[in-house]
Parts: structure tokens; C-alpha cells; sequence
């Protein structure tokens, strides 16, 4: 999901594993798939192993949930965007974009828990040897309307994404494939012909705002027609939709009969509605509600461990984080530990201003930086910045912002650095501070660490919250997607997140748990599934007893 968004769900037993693959990969996490892979070879035939079941990612369910009992209508409750709110899944940048878009529609792929690519609509694929063409096997499903899902929905979906006019996502992310030379070579085959040789394609297909839609769909928000699990009931911006069961979706239908999701903008809201008996989940809740419910009884509080990346971003385009030295200040300026004991009530583990802490490819072997107030004022004087003033924009909308932001604040006047905290609206908070202001409150989910740069640091990006731009970055980026050799490509991620760590624009300050609550009576939560991951916000085998 993005910065705002940029999956929490049920499942029954490792569905999606084909036999033999645990044993033959063990310990799979988040640093484990191409590691475990190895060269083309072991990516073709890990691909096509894992592509042998749908269900789901093999992430623990609580124990003693009982048997599934069908039937019943689910209310979440998610923070929303307001009226400008929409159903088009390449446009969704917010979490309940991501947990509608997952309920109406489908991905070749998505993430697994451990941010390995898990099939979807697609049932098996396999690279040639140089990595730049992958062919692509679809599986036999539906959309709601009863049509096929074929080869041209897809290569539609893709070039829709793709287009240059627009701002979609993925765009960023579809970069590789030349989508004028990719073709149907078949009903339910596609032949992905590739820019150059790209060693981890399958994290293209199961990138965020990637959903397959109907050739020719250019509408959304009256009656959209989807292949997912829940059809499209009703929809008003800003305040409710609503979806109900789609009995021959191809993983099984889902166990609820209908699919609510309320938009509550106020954590105290979704809180409250929970209590109340008005709603069955509430999405992200902070580290206090979850710490005051966590043994009280009346709900049950599920911590996904670690999973938003915290961060502020500064626009690297305009003064005063133009200048390097600017931005390599306000990292001494940051105190981490005392970020993530105020501002998630100790609920999390400190950053080192790069993205994607324990995942692949993580440049762990860099220094943690500590704060250094002698020094960022010393690099402030050097940049004619002695008396530098900054407004930092922030905003309820996500747990901690309004803390990290007087935290931060604090910590900086001890710099010399006057910064005035703005309050942004809820609604619109995402899509002002994209294009507008130079410093923001900003976080995460889980995507891999490609990705995360894909969509939000190369060039052409759309989601470039810090205006990152180095064509230098772009060229290293693209020799590592064509890089056979996993050590190799690693040394070249190594490189790039160097770079960032020295002179990037996000100031990581921390990795939180990701807090949800449900009612005691909803069952087949997923327990270990990253934010922005397959079986996150997954209502499809969930169920109320």
C-alpha cells in the first residue's frame, strides 16, 4: 500500500504450498525466496512450484477458531479518503483501497508473508534462460459477469496501468515489460516479453494496484465487475461499501454472506464502533488502544509485528532539503529510540533510514545512525542554514504522526531548527503531501524492497513522496532487476540503499506493529501477515461465529 496504503486474513492450512516446497526451501521468510532460489534455474522451478494451489499463504490463523461457519455480514472499519474516494484499483493509494481492491478483484500474484510472490490468477510461470521473456499460465476463473478471465484482460490491465498520460501506481513498477511486444499465445497464456532480463519478475505481477480488469473497463464506482471474491453491492464515497458473496470465485467462496467496509477516519471511532457491537474489525488502532484491550476480553488485538515502516520524507527538489547536507542534518537531528517509545508507545524497533528492516536485500551491515546534535548543527552552519525554519505536515490519519511530529519538533529546536507542526486533513492527507510541502509525516507496509524502490524512488515513479530523482539510481536499479546472480544483485541493492542512507530523503525513525482489532466473534485472522501483503485485510475466509 503506499505510503498510505500500498492484507489480514484467514487461512486454513498452508494451502498455497505445493508439496515438498517447505522442505526443500526451509525457514522462508522475508529474507528467504531468491535467496533460497538461487539462478534462473531455481526461479523457474520455485515459480512453478509454488504456483501448484491457490488458497492461501500459509500464515498461523489463531489457535481454537473451530470449524468455519458460513453466513452473516462482516463490518471493517478503515481509515478512509473522503469523497474523492474510489473503486478503480489502479488508482487506490489507501489501505482500504488495497482491502477493497483485494475483495473485488485479482492479481496474477501477490506477497506472501514472507514477501516471496505467491500465484493468483496466474497458475504457474516460467522464465526463459535469459530472464526477458516470461511465459505466464493463467487459471480458469470468472469475472462476476460470468466471462472468462483470459489473456487479453490482463495485457488490457497492464497496458491501462502503463499508460503514460496517467498517474497510475504501478506504472513505475511495469517498467520492464515491453507491453507492444508481450502477446496472447493462447486463451489463457501470455508471453511477457521484457525490456531487459529480469531476474525477479514475479514480484512485478504481485506488485500493489497491479488487480486484472475486464478488457475494456475505463468505469469503476457504479456496478465495477470484478474477479474477486465479493461483488459489488453499493458504493458511497467516503463513507460505506458494500459487497456480497461471489460463490464461484475460483479460490472458494468466501464464508460471510456480505462484506461492509465503513470508512471511520477517527481511530476513537473504529475503537468505539468496535466496542458498540457496530463493527466486527478495526483497522490499525494505536499501540495505547491496543495495549488497554489487549487482556481485557471484549475484543481481541492482533499485532502485526514490526510491519509499517515510520518515517518523515523530505522533498529533495526544493529548498531546504535541495541541499545534502540539509537532509544529513535532520537525520543527527533524529533521536529514534525516544521516537518509537513516544510516538508508538515502545511498540516497535528503531529505523536506520532505509526501508525494509529484515527483509531481502536490507543493508544491514550499515551503521545505526544515533543522533548528533554538534554535527547537524556544524553540517546546518556549512548550508547557510543556521537558522533554518521548516514546516513538518502531518495529520490524524495514521496512528503516531500527531506524536512523531511533536516529538520531532523537540528534538530539532535542541538543533537550532524552528519546525512548525501543520495539521493536514484526513481526507485529502496522502494526496496533498505527495506534491506539496518540502517535510512530512509519512509510513509503510511490507512490499519487497525492489518494489518499495520501483514505485516510490526512481525517476518516473508516481508515488515519489521525496522527489528522489538520479538517473544514476534509475541505471543501478535496472542492472540489479538484470542481474542473474543473487550475490551480485544484492551488492547492487547494497549500493543503492548506500547512497540512500547517505543522502535519500526518507528519515526512517522506526518499524511499528501494525494493530488490529476484531470482535470475539470473528475467526481466521491472520496472525503474521504484513500490512500490504496477500493475507492482510483478507475477509474471503474469515468467518463469524
Amino acid at each position: 500500500m503506499t505510503s498510505s496504503a500500498s492484507l489480514s486474513t484467514p487461512i486454513p492450512a498452508r494451502a498455497s504450498v505445493s508439496p515438498g516446497r517447505e522442505e526443500r526451501f526451509p525457514g522462508l521468510r522475508r529474507r528467504g525466496f531468491l535467496a533460497a532460489a538461487g539462478g534462473a534455474a531455481g526461479l523457474g522451478a520455485l515459480a512453478l512450484a509454488g504456483c501448484s494451489g491457490p488458497s492461501s499463504t500459509g500464515t498461523a490463523t489463531a489457535k481454537g477458531d473451530g470449524t468455519p461457519r458460513r453466513g452473516g455480514r462482516l463490518r471493517a472499519a478503515f481509515a478512509g479518503g473522503g469523497a474523492s474516494e474510489t473503486l478503480d484499483p489502479h488508482l487506490g493509494n489507501l489501505f482500504v483501497d488495497a482491502a477493497r481492491s483485494k475483495a473485488l478483484f485479482d492479481k496474477l500474484a501477490d506477497y506472501g508473508a514472507d514477501l516471496a510472490a505467491v500465484p493468483r490468477l496466474a497458475e504457474a510461470w516460467e522464465p526463459n534462460a535469459r530472464l526477458d521473456r516470461w511465459k505466464v499460465t493463467l487459471r480458469q476463473a470468472e469475472f462476476h459477469d460470468g466471462k472468462p478471465v483470459t489473456a487479453d484482460d490482463v495485457l488490457y490491465s497492464y497496458r491501462r496501468i502503463a499508460d503514460p498520460g496517467k498517474a497510475y501506481r504501478a506504472r513505475a513498477s511495469l517498467e520492464p515489460i515491453d507491453l507492444k511486444a508481450s502477446r496472447a499465445t493462447g486463451r489463457r497464456s501470455i508471453e511477457f516479453v521484457l525490456e531487459r532480463p529480469t531476474a525477479e519478475f514475479p514480484n512485478v505481477m504481485a506488485a500493489f494496484g497491479t488487480s486484472i480488469v475486464q478488457d475494456g473497463t475505463t468505469r469503476f464506482d457504479h456496478a465495477p465487475v470484478g474477479s474477486g471474491p465479493f461483488r459489488f453491492v453499493s458504493f458511497t464515497p467516503g463513507r460505506s461499501t458494500v459487497l456480497r458473496r461471489n460463490d464461484t470465485h475460483w479460490d472458494g467462496a468466501p464464508h460471510l454472506d456480505e462484506l461492509e467496509f465503513v470508512v471511520a477516519n477517527e481511530e476513537s471511532a473504529r475503537v468505539n464502533a468496535l466496542l458498540g457491537g457496530q463493527i466486527e474489525y478495526a483497522h490499525e488502532l494505536t499501540p495505547a488502544t491496543g495495549r488497554a484491550h489487549e487482556k481485557g476480553g471484549a475484543v481481541d488485538i492482533v499485532r502485526l509485528r514490526n510491519s509499517a515502516m515510520q518515517a518523515f520524507a523530505m522533498k529533495t527538489d526544493r529548498p531546504p532539503f535541495d541541499d545534502p547536507r540539509v537532509r544529513e542534518a535532520f537525520f543527527l537531528v533524529a533521536d529514534r529510540q525516544e521516537l518509537v517509545d513516544g510516538a508508538l508507545s515502545g511498540a516497535g524497533e528503531t529505523g536506520n533510514d532505509l526501508f525494509g528492516k529484515g527483509y531481502e536485500y536490507y543493508a544491514d551491515e550499515l551503521p545505526q545512525r544515533a543522533q548528533d546534535l554538534g554535527r547537524a548543527r556544524h553540517l546546518l552552519r556549512k548550508a547557510g542554514a543556521d537558522d533554518l525554519k521548516v514546516t513538518l505536515d502531518t495529520s490524524s490519519v495514521a496512528a503516531g504522526f500527531t506524536e512523531a511530529a511533536g516529538i520531532f519538533r523537540d528534538q530539532a529546536a535542541r538543533a537550532g531548527v524552528t519546525v512548525d507542526v501543520r495539521m493536514g486533513s484526513k481526507d485529502s492527507y496522502w494526496k496533498d503531501v505527495l506534491d506539496s510541502g518540502t517535510l512530512c509525516c509519512y509510513r509503510s507496509g511490507a512490499m519487497p524492497i525492489e518494489s518499495h524502490i520501483s514505485q516510490r524512488l526512481l525517476t518516473d515513479s508516481t508515488t515519489n513522496a521525496t522527489r528522489w530523482r538520479d538517473k544514476a539510481f534509475d541505471a543501478l536499479y535496472h542492472q540489479a532487476q538484470s542481474t542473474e546472480d543473487r550475490t551480485a544483485r544484492a551488492a547492487l541493492y547494497g549500493r543503492m540503499q548506500r547512497q540512500l542512507h547517505a543522502e535519500g530523503g526518507f528519515l526512517v525513525w522506526g518499524f511499528g506493529d501494525w494493530i488490529l482489532g476484531t470482535a470475539r466473534a470473528l475467526r481466521g485472522v491472520a496472525r503474521e501477515a504484513p500490512a500490504n501483503t496477500l493475507d492482510w485485510a483478507r475477509f474471503d475466509k474469515v468467518w463469524l461465529a
